[in-house]
């Protein structure tokens, strides 16, 4: 089963898939003018001041913290770890130009997310790919959609939202509790210590409890927890950085020459590129969620009149999540050269962090622990509210089978920690691969939209303010047509 889930994923995620994704982010970037460089000031000052008047269901803040909860996650510790082992230093490069390039793909999937989505007769808002697949592209369409959400329910069932996270918890809960395996217990063939399976029975009930309320109790937790936790890691990392900042100039140079195979042996390079390309873009795409469209399905829900700045909101979460997040990650663990040393998945990270600070490794682990922990679990939280709105578009909104769903999803969560990391992190990649292909189709079929909307905004922006853009945004009102 091993054998034929890693083939099949490297046939998902061979060069076509590779290319599709990399090159709708190129046409969007080229096609709003390099939006994601230019706009990136006024967007993170959107992404701090909630528009007023528009309707949907949470605030521009708590939408975008509600998808960063389900892109922050083992991807940002576990998962640069695991690309940076298996495609060399050159696969953080890639993982880079993927956000970047991602940065203009997650613009239009929030924008679209707006302009396309509907509200039911309780005035929730509905919206995602599987809306302006159908809204956008026409009935004909519906297929698609249909398939985008069949895939997204089963990618956060079985993939990216439960037995990822649950298994990154409970890894680092069973490296620092117990690290030597001193205290095990045999289930299902198996030996698993006691941290690993109280961890994982108390994450499932937090998700149980939070799951309850609903879209609105994720938000407000994923707002309180989310800003915290990237400040408390990202400082972290820096920390790591500058106590190291003499290694960094040799160390950009390494990943440069890795990212093109120029370290290979002769006649290696370009499968030594491919290689890093391949880890480095796949699990950039899983951290970030660009291209998946996943985060649109959140985006939808934000209380918002203009689809143009909401998708600015949204493009922030890749800039923090990929560029700013992962870039860290990936910086301590290269410094350290704990890329090296032969472990895998969290104790990588720990590694990385036990050389370069100045602390003991029960700290380096407590420390990553609690990041992780938290990081994952509303990843989870989030993923939940992703795949529900993929199961309520395919089932028409039948109450009973969200609820259903529900159930299944906590027992996911459940079962995870005793799921091998391997094949886990492969179904994951297997299920983004399926989810962003369709996705994808409709950003190429509707990226004209996309280019109209941003060019009408900007320019009725510029006459508002009497022929100039602002340098900081107006007053939160929105603009309107008249």
């Amino acid at each position: 089963m091993d054998a034929f889930l890693t083939n099949f994923n490297s046939i998902i995620w061979g060069a076509p898939m590779i290319f599709l994704i990399l090159g709708i982010g190129v046409v969007l970037t080229v096609g709003c003018r390099g939006i994601q460089i230019r706009r990136l000031p006024l967007a993170l000052k959107y992404m701090v001041k909630n528009e007023e008047g528009g309707q949907g269901d949470v605030t521009s803040f708590q939408a975008l913290c509600t998808a960063l909860s389900a892109t922050i996650g083992t991807g940002n510790i576990v998962g640069v770890a695991t690309a940076i082992v298996a495609g060399g230093p050159g696969a953080l490069f890639w993982l880079e130009l993927a956000g970047l390039l991602g940065m203009a793909t997650k613009y239009a999937e929030g924008l679209l997310a707006v302009k396309y989505r509907t509200f039911d007769d309780h005035g929730n808002a509905l919206g995602g790919p599987f809306y302006y697949i159908e809204n956008g592209l026409g009935k004909n369409w519906r297929w698609l959609a249909k398939m985008f959400a069949f895939f997204g329910a089963i990618a956060g069932l079985i993939g990216i939202g439960t037995l990822t996270q649950i298994n990154g918890i409970t890894s680092a809960a069973e490296t620092f509790f117990d690290p030597n395996r001193l205290n095990t217990v045999s289930l299902f063939g198996n030996d698993y210590t006691l941290a690993t399976i109280i961890s994982g029975i108390v994450v499932t009930l937090l998700v149980a409890i939070v799951l309850i309320g609903g879209v609105q109790r994720i938000a407000r937790v994923s707002e309180i927890i989310v800003p915290l936790m990237i400040v408390i890691y990202v400082g972290l990392c820096l920390f790591m950085i500058i106590l190291n900042i003499g290694k960094l100039p040799s160390v950009i140079v390494e990943i440069v020459q890795s990212a093109f195979g120029l370290r290979a042996v002769s006649g290696g390079a370009l499968g030594a590129m491919m290689i890093a390309m391949q880890k480095g873009i796949a699990r950039g795409i899983f951290s970030n969620e660009s291209g998946l469209g996943s985060a649109p399905i959140a985006a939808a829900a934000a209380q918002s009149k203009e689809p143009v700045r909401q998708g600015l909101v949204s493009m922030t979460g890749t800039f923090i999540d990929t560029i700013i997040v992962c870039n860290m990650t990936g910086m301590a663990i290269i410094l350290t050269g704990a890329w090296q040393t032969g472990l895998e998945g969290s104790a990588v990270t720990i590694y990385a962090f036990t050389e370069a600070l100045p602390i003991s490794q029960t700290i380096a682990s407590l420390l990553l622990m609690i990041c992780l922990s938290f990081f994952a679990f509303t990843t989870i939280l989030g993923w939940n509210y992703y795949s529900e709105r993929c199961l309520s578009y395919l089932t028409n909104g039948n109450t009973k089978f969200s609820s259903a769903f529900r159930i299944v999803y906590i027992a996911a969560v459940f079962i995870g920690p005793y799921l091998t990391v391997t094949a886990v992190w492969t179904i994951a990649d297997i299920f983004n691969g399926l989810m962003a292909f369709p996705n994808i189709i409709a950003l190429i079929l509707l990226s004209p939209v996309v280019f109209k909307e941003t060019k009408s905004y900007f320019a009725r922006l510029k006459e508002a303010n009497g022929g100039e853009l602002p340098s900081v945004p107006l007053s939160g009102v929105s603009i309107d047509e008249e």
